[in-house]
């Protein structure tokens, strides 16, 4: 009674003796600046809108021509076109303020002809992809048509400074192959994976498809590519995510980890609050749309959609679909620790200072308060099956206390967990590392809030993680966020000479408030039946970290080979040698060079890479033609790589190409084959200089060791690499213990071995490169 008590603001009662009325000063004083801060963010996203609406306009141009064509008005001269004497015709009088009315309208009119001229001419520029395929050709002189355009590229985007949406209205449609061109591709792509008997199966299924069905499926797609602002994402975020009933943990989520060679302090609390802090301000820089838009080569612009989702966000669960649910405003964030959640207040007329956030951050860990019942494992229902988990909190969650509960945690900016053990980072020992990316990917199974957009993740020892939902946004984004924070704590003095947080605090920051529950015997049943799943699936989840420090990118680039192609060839020589056979291969490339654009999928196993791996692996070629072989494979690669950032991918137009034909109900035998094809090496570059702010080549310690995920198919691996600096490359490396076929430690000495011997092999380059010289 005495909490419902207190959440009374306001009251009034009627008596014999009159109105009794009664009210709680501070709590009406929080719904008024609540308000107030409400207030503010709307009338910031109205300014935002018209900016980015008149972009690469400026509103300022507008009240310069008012001025002009007014004067030239009461000057008696006519204006082009004599509008303004049309218009003052439209208009009831011809006083001086109708002129005045009429001057406006009359300039209103050029202005917007103007800017409308200028966003499409500038969407026109960004159509032009013949700037990617010169710019990365090795030294190739770059044409006349890429000059102009880069000239024309640079009016139109310099003499305005962008916001983070800016581009969004300049940006053009992701394009829609022809059904023949994406056959030819994947036809392309598998010849390497079959032998000439299920090659002119496949290839007669293709010209069975191109010739039938797929004409009629593409006109429906090519309708979808005109109504839509991009004709995949929608249904990619719809059916490869949130229709998935599987669990998120191991299976969607993914982790990135700390800057391992940068531990500022080993205060838990403290490090917590500066990175929620860092945190906070990026997701103020958001909502001001005053992050700066990521361009590529610091010309052309990069989606920022992504970027709307994430703070505020969750993923709800559903019986047949998952709903990705976003907040435009949180004021509060929910903690986890020793198996009790927090609500965690972070405003108060202002951002809370790092110092004050680690006072409640210290509170709730010196908090010696018990988990109520059911409530320490509460998010291995997130961890588990999606229908259990949407039957679950419709029974259980819809009404009451527990509802009022899961709503903070649902409507909080994002979640933290406090662990009550180190994260740690040992040279000498490898497999402490392994067990840090174990504790980032899934935890104890409860003890992250999966449903989040992310979750940061705090070692008892200062080292920091975070784990990821995956459906609202891909890891480039959550990247760029991860790089904001480590930079931050680089740039700024965060931690005194004992590790706490510098700075005096200068309010009282708000107690953190327990979250109650009320969880019968039934909910602790479903609760410990998610539970078993999400055990099931750590115990079979195998995983390593892979630091190769004997080269890296600058060893690369002097071989003129592609860092990401070089990485890409030795998996697949390292595949090769551990099954003797290749397998389809998945690389994660962005479309985000167009509106709403997500991923799209690079092959890389080639006809090149094959013949190359099967080179390395024939002692009788010799080490000149392996090089020729490696370099047209990896030109092979690079050429892939292109072709999906311009739009020219395979996988999903075909994907596209099924969902047209399951709304039609038509079975396709070629789409059906296409679409069963396991990825057993599912391979991802983590992206990373993003912010431009931090020279990493200066402070190489700041480079996050980078994340991971788990395998896509149950025979597979999961391999995702970051390319650190100049001279390293780390590899997260992960598979499944009951295929006794794939092991990642066993992998991951083959990927080692694939280095070593094409350093060798490039290094005959470059002793005659030196002779030359």
């Amino acid at each position: 009674m005495a909490e419902a008590h207190s959440a009374v603001a306001f009251s009034f009662a009627i008596t014999h003796e009159g109105w009794d009325v009664n009210f709680d000063r501070e709590v009406l004083h929080l719904v008024w600046q609540s308000g107030i801060r409400s207030w503010k963010k709307r009338i910031a996203r109205f300014q935002n809108s018209i900016h980015n609406g008149v972009y690469p306009g400026h509103m300022w141009s507008l009240w310069m021509l008012v001025g002009l064509v007014t004067a030239v008005h009461f000057s008696g001269y006519k204006v082009p076109f004599d509008l303004t004497e049309l218009v003052l015709k439209l208009l009831p009088g011809s006083c001086t303020k109708m002129q005045i009315a009429a001057c406006v309208l009359v300039a209103l009119t050029y202005w917007l002809s103007v800017v409308f001229l200028l966003r499409y001419t500038f969407k026109l520029l960004l159509m032009y992809k013949g700037w990617m395929y010169e710019a990365r050709g090795g030294g190739k002189p770059i044409s006349l048509s890429t000059k102009l355009w880069l000239v024309g590229v640079k009016i139109f985007s310099g003499w305005n400074s962008p916001r983070l949406y800016s581009y969004q209205g300049s940006l053009p449609r992701l394009p829609l192959p022809s059904v023949h061109e994406t056959a030819q591709r994947y036809l392309r792509s598998v010849r390497p994976l079959q032998d000439d008997q299920q090659y002119e199966k496949t290839k007669q299924l293709a010209e069975e498809f191109e010739k039938g069905i797929g004409k009629k499926l593409q006109r429906y797609l090519i309708l979808k590519s005109w109504w839509s602002s991009n004709y995949v994402s929608d249904w990619w975020e719809e059916y490869v995510y949130l229709r998935g009933r599987s669990p998120l943990m191991i299976n969607s989520n993914f982790y990135a980890m700390d800057a391992i060679y940068l531990h500022p302090t080993r205060v838990q609390a403290a490090r917590a609050a500066s990175t929620i802090y860092s945190a906070l301000v990026f997701r103020r820089l958001v909502e001001r749309q005053e992050l700066e838009p990521i361009l590529v080569q610091g010309i052309v612009p990069l989606c920022s959609w992504q970027y709307e989702r994430i703070f505020n966000t969750t993923r709800l669960p559903g019986m047949e679909t998952d709903k990705i649910q976003h907040w435009q405003d949180s004021n509060h964030i929910v903690v986890y620790h020793k198996g009790r959640y927090f609500k965690v207040v972070i405003y108060k007329g202002r951002l809370l200072k790092p110092c004050e956030i680690q006072i409640q951050l210290e509170q709730i860990l010196n908090d010696k308060t018990e988990p109520l019942p059911g409530e320490e494992r509460l998010a291995a229902l997130t961890a588990g099956e999606r229908k259990h988990w949407a039957n679950t909190r419709k029974m259980f969650f819809s009404r009451g206390v527990n509802k009022t509960s899961l709503d903070i945690i649902e409507k909080a900016a994002f979640t933290v967990t406090l662990d009550d053990f180190p994260y740690e980072y040992d040279e000498a020992d490898p497999s402490k590392l392994d067990n840090f990316a174990k504790i980032l990917l899934h935890g104890k199974g409860y003890d992250r809030w999966f449903d989040k957009s992310f979750t940061l993740c705090f070692g008892s020892n200062g080292r920091i993680g975070f784990n990821a939902e995956h459906s609202w946004a891909d890891a480039a984004v959550i990247s760029h966020l991860w790089e904001w924070i480590i930079m931050l704590e680089k740039e700024e003095q965060r931690y005194d000479q004992n590790g706490n947080t510098v700075g005096t605090p200068g309010l009282t920051p708000p107690i953190p408030v327990r979250l109650n529950w009320e969880m019968k015997h039934e909910c602790r049943a479903a609760i410990e039946k998610s539970e078993a799943v999400a055990n099931a699936l750590i115990s079979d989840i195998d995983l390593t970290i892979f630091i190769h420090e004997h080269f890296g990118k600058r060893f690369m680039k002097k071989v003129r080979l592609s860092p990401d192609a070089f990485v890409q060839m030795a998996l697949q020589l390292a595949y090769f040698r551990e099954t003797n056979k290749f397998c389809l291969t998945y690389e994660a490339s962005m479309t985000r060079l167009y509106r709403e654009g997500r991923t799209e999928t690079v092959r890389s196993c080639t006809i090149e890479s094959a013949a190359w791996v099967k080179a390395m692996q024939d002692e009788s070629t010799t080490n000149d033609e392996r090089l020729k072989l490696l370099t047209a494979a990896c030109e092979r690669h690079q050429l892939g790589y292109q072709d999906a950032m311009c739009g020219k991918g395979i996988d999903r137009h075909l994907f596209c190409l099924y969902v047209v034909s399951k709304y039609l109900e038509v079975d396709s035998p070629f789409l059906k084959e296409v679409l069963s094809e396991p990825w057993r090496l599912s391979t991802s570059q983590t992206p990373h200089g993003q912010t431009g702010r931090l020279d990493l080549s200066k402070n190489p310690e700041c480079m996050s060791a980078g994340g991971g995920f788990g395998p896509v198919a149950d025979d597979g691996y999961g391999v995702s690499y970051i390319i650190a600096g100049e001279d390293k490359i780390i590899l997260h490396i992960s598979n499944k213990k009951s295929n006794r076929q794939t092991d990642c430690h066993r992998f991951a000495k083959q990927i080692e071995k694939a280095f070593d011997d094409m350093k060798k092999l490039c290094s005959s380059r470059l002793a005659v490169n030196g002779k030359k010289d």
